[in-house]
């Protein structure tokens, strides 16, 4: 497996998310941009990628969330299980119910994290593939950031296709997000994904040759 630049290593362990000794790239973008299409293509260069969607779905399915979910989000428990659309409902109606849940969920991210990159073998680098690496400043920690593009158009337009599910929602989705384009701006490299699957996995090649040695 290759190894990252050199002059894209920015921190050490000490600064480095969860003090991981290897660099880490963050790879992020908005809904319906295409990150999941280019997190596979780092997969199938058996380049070790951490979902951070699927280390909280985890967080959630531990007996001790389940037992906080019930104390704080009584209404939300059926069966001894958590029902997710009820919890969605009741965080987002409120301010302090969702600073409630975060605080948990994040306070248990280190552990999770740490335990899915002990999955591979000493990598010379790992992806973090995580949809709020701005919005909660996580790129401060990170050794460079990845953002995959597509305008809002392409993006309205794919997610009501994809989901099958009516404008008015599409929009209110991603008006729940940073915006794409401040993603883009703030971002160390773009990946554009307005194209073909082809031209995506051109431009992929292409920063893969940027980036590694």
């Amino acid at each position: 497996m290759k190894k990252i630049k050199s002059n894209w290593i920015t921190k050490d362990s000490n600064s480095r998310i969860y003090n991981i000794p290897v660099p880490v790239i963050g790879l992020t973008g908005g809904i319906a941009t295409g990150k999941s299409t280019v997190a596979n293509l780092f997969r199938q260069k058996n380049i070790p990628v951490i979902d951070a969607d699927l280390l909280v779905k985890n967080i959630y399915m531990l007996p001790e969330t389940i037992s906080f979910i019930q104390k704080h989000f009584p209404e939300t428990i059926d069966d001894q299980k958590i029902n997710f659309k009820k919890l969605r409902e009741t965080a987002f109606a409120s301010e302090a119910a969702k600073s409630i849940l975060e605080q948990y969920i994040y306070a248990h991210l280190p552990e999770q994290f740490k335990k899915d990159y002990l999955r591979f073998s000493s990598p010379p680098f790992i992806v973090y593939d995580v949809p709020l690496l701005f919005e909660k400043k996580l790129n401060l920690l990170i050794d460079f950031s990845i953002c995959v593009y597509a305008p809002r158009t392409t993006q309205l337009k794919r997610l009501v296709e994809r989901d099958q599910i009516p404008p008015e929602l599409a929009e209110s989705i991603i008006n729940q997000q940073m915006d794409i384009e401040e993603k883009k701006k703030i971002s160390d490299f773009i990946i554009s994904n307005t194209g073909t699957l082809n031209e995506l996995e051109a431009l992929f090649e292409r920063l893969l040759i940027e980036i590694t040695e």
